[in-house]
């Protein structure tokens, strides 16, 4: 079995170390050569090899393709989509974690048709929550609402916006720039991102504050019936407020302006920024989670809690956004490739809870790897 990881960043260097630990031949690929190489030493096993590619060249990420039996996908959003493309011409299984603006389910029929396995936002959030949500859906009789609350935090509040950042500083400021959309009232509608604000507590966390963003995704057209869902991003008490000040004074905006006879994109400069401010490898971070289903059973009001709280790994030097991502991906890439997983087409992570098999045996993998999930029921 040959794995093919696609983006040596932090969550697919995780990814590929996690999967090199069993019987796959795993290869590793970047646009730049040296941090695929780099990455794949850093791993240091012999089943692990590394090669450079442009994956944004569709015939070369398509040639790059026939030598693998499936492909992880931890590529910038702008780059998701077409990656699907490509491995469904290729005829090659995906697994991928983007936050992809398009939808992958328009995919369905010709991945299909390919015969292929195509796992799309495959990480924490959307991810680990949609499997939660479609295990738990399943088990009602009628669901009425679902809430998701998620966020990678430092463990200790860093100055000025009490954050660093984890993943990639352009897809931080699509979260806070793209409106959110949620389910109200029964019906699809669209609500500013940050809005939505609200004080949550957390056992061995304390207080943090939760605002909508854009991450209920293909839950949107999987979760038929609903009266209410909505996801909401996690962070310290204060971030909103900081963050709605930046975009009111267009710093993440994508019209250039003209500075001294240079065109500069403020969104560009920003991210830049971003980067080198908030990217602090050497901060210990932390992932909350926590996802609420309601609805009727057996004629029953019953509602399930499940939470989550997992921690930088101080003996590997991985963060908990990296577990709980990377993790993710690499379970269900390994469920793939060994057959556990065998349904076709675009499968969304909440199809994957659906399976009662396939759920026990992803939460199994989460929790050998220490990634704990409490489960709390209420009825009546």
């Amino acid at each position: 079995m040959r794995a093919l990881v696609i983006g040596c960043g932090r969550m697919g260097s995780a990814a590929a170390e996690d999967l090199a630990k069993g019987d796959i031949e795993v290869c590793v690929a970047d646009k730049d050569a040296t941090k695929a190489k780099e990455t794949a030493e850093k791993i240091g096993k012999s089943n692990v090899k590394w090669f450079q590619f442009d994956a944004s060249n569709k015939n070369e990420l398509i040639k790059a393709l026939k030598d693998f039996d499936l492909a992880l996908g931890f590529l910038p959003p702008k780059f998701g989509f077409s990656l699907i493309e490509a491995c469904v011409k290729a005829g090659k299984s995906l697994v991928d974690v983007s936050y992809m603006p398009e939808n992958p389910l328009l995919l369905h029929e010709e991945a299909l048709e390919a015969d292929v396995t195509v796992v799309p936002s495959c990480g924490l959030a959307p991810g680990i929550s949609n499997i939660l949500v479609g295990h738990t859906v399943a088990k009602l009789d009628k669901t009425h609402k679902v809430h998701i609350m998620v966020g990678g935090l430092p463990q200790t509040p860093v100055p000025p916006l009490g954050y660093v950042i984890t993943w990639s500083p352009e897809s931080l400021i699509d979260e806070y720039t793209s409106k959110a959309r949620i389910i109200k009232d029964g019906k699809k509608t669209e609500v500013e991102a940050l809005n939505g604000l609200e004080e949550v507590m957390f056992q061995g966390v304390g207080k943090l504050e939760a605002f909508y963003t854009d991450g209920l995704r293909t839950l949107l057209y999987t979760i038929e019936g609903v009266d209410e869902m909505w996801e909401k991003t996690l962070r310290y008490p204060g971030h909103a407020e900081k963050i709605k000040l930046l975009r009111e004074l267009g710093l993440f905006n994508d019209e250039e302006v003209i500075v001294e006879g240079c065109r500069i994109s403020p969104r560009k400069v920003t991210a830049k920024l971003f980067e080198k401010k908030f990217v602090k490898p050497d901060v210990k971070d932390f992932v909350v989670l926590r996802v609420e289903v309601f609805g009727l059973k057996n004629g029953k009001k019953t509602g399930y809690v499940y939470e989550m709280v997992d921690f930088y790994d101080e003996k590997s030097g991985t963060t908990a956004m990296a577990r709980t991502t990377a993790y993710t991906a690499s379970i269900v890439a390994n469920l793939i490739l060994t057959k556990v997983i065998n349904l076709k087409g675009v499968v969304p992570p909440e199809r994957l809870g659906m399976n009662e098999g396939i759920y026990h045996k992803i939460m199994a993998e989460l929790d050998r790897r220490g990634i704990k999930i409490i489960e709390k029921t209420s009825v009546g």
